[in-house]
Order: C-alpha cells, then structure tokens, then sequence
C-alpha cells in the first residue's frame, strides 16, 4: 500500500486527491501547503486534512511508503509555479503518477513521465509522451505522436490533435482544440473554447478561433505580482 500526500489544495489537489482515494494500492494522507496550517482542512464536501507546509517533505520522506504527488497550478503565475515544483526535494522515485480507473491510455503504447495525472475519461493515444507532473483533466483527449512538455495542463475537454509538441508549463484552457502538427511554446496559456491552427510561442496568453496572440504572458504575471496576491492551491 502506497500512502500519498499531495502538495497543493483546492481544485487539481481535490481532484489528485479524489482519484487516489479511488485507487485500491493506495492511501491518501493529506496535503502539504503553503498558505494552510497543519490541521486545517481542505474541500467543501469530503474534508481532508493539512499535515503541514513543504518544508515538512524531508520528514516524510524518512517513511518510505511515503510517496508525493504535485498539484501546483500555473494558471495565474507558470513561472512561479513551475519554480516552485522544480525547486522541490523529491526523488523522481517518489513520485506517484495518479490514473483515474476510467481513464484509457494503453499500457505499452505512451511514455508516461512520473507525478502524472490522468482524471476520468482521459484518453492518450499511441505514441504520445505525456512528461513529468502533467496534469489531465477530465474528458481531455491526446493524439498519437503527440508530446506534452513537463509541468503542463490540459484541462477539462481539451483535445490536443495528433503529431502536436505541447512545451513546458503550458496551460491549454477548457474546450479547447490544437489541430494537428501545432508547436505550442513553453509556459502558454491558450484561453478557453480556443482552436490552434498554427504555432504558438513562448510566454503569450492567445484565445479564439482561429486562436490569436492577446498579450505577452509577462503581462499579466507582473499585474497579478503587484497586487501581492498567491494563490491558495500552494
């Protein structure tokens, strides 16, 4: 029996957090968070506890049933997010990749990184390589020969076409659609009910169909920096 402690708290944590408890190997514990105290809980529903901050992973990491899974997001700030992951002491052996029981990626056919997550009725097809800590969200869909880069999200009912290059820390929004043969840039945000039809570059948050670059990503880290904000889920 794996125990499991997921880094983050509402939204992808619940959602980790929900599809390890549906596992039988394994034994959800809890969260660690940033902003959240040991004892505090987490959800609206099913209540489950904080045992303490990140700095608190060397101390579990002595238990050697003791396995992590990082649900920090990077919507608002990838830079940060993705620095805060990268930035953690965990053996990649330590992680645990969370597969929902509904979701279908065939054994043998995908590269499969560690920390990964896969929610119901995710899909991967042959031939695509899904990296390191890699959050799939619900319904999400993933052609073959596809890569989606470390640290990316693509979230609820997103369909990533075949032959696509997905970089690093990309967020691909809801509804969304990259056509076949698109490269996506690392830390890109693509905006909601969004259809890609051609390359994307780094650091841009674009939206709409045909999708079009809106802004440089830096924009609105810097906004959002300002305003001294951070979000719960660390």
């Amino acid at each position: 029996m794996k125990k499991v402690i997921v880094l983050g708290g509402s939204g992808a944590g619940m959602v980790a957090a929900s599809v390890a408890m549906k596992l039988p190997d394994v034994e959800f514990l809890g969260f660690l968070n940033h902003n959240l105290e040991k004892g505090d809980t987490v959800g609206d529903f099913k209540k489950l506890p904080v045992l303490g901050k990140p700095e608190d992973i060397e101390t579990f990491l002595k238990e050697k049933d003791t396995y992590f899974f990082c649900a920090y997001e990077g919507i608002r700030d990838p830079h940060l997010s993705y620095n805060l992951w990268k930035e953690l002491p965990i053996p990649k052996d330590r992680y645990i990749n969370l597969i929902d029981p509904n979701a279908v990626i065939p054994e043998g056919f995908v590269k499969v990184g560690v920390g990964v997550l896969a929610a119901p009725f995710v899909q991967v097809s042959p031939d695509a390589i899904i990296s390191d800590n890699v959050m799939l969200l619900g319904n999400a869909f993933v052609g073959h020969n596809s890569f989606i880069g470390e640290f990316s999200h693509v979230t609820t009912n997103s369909v990533v076409g075949a032959y696509v290059h997905v970089g690093k820390a990309v967020t691909v929004g809801m509804n969304s659609t990259l056509l076949g043969r698109v490269h996506v840039g690392d830390f890109t945000l693509i905006g909601a009910g969004s259809m890609v039809t051609k390359d994307v570059p780094n650091d841009v948050i674009v939206a709409g169909n045909p999708a079009k670059v809106l802004r440089a990503r830096g924009e609105q880290e810097l906004n959002y920096l300002k305003k001294g904000e951070r979000n719960v889920n660390y």
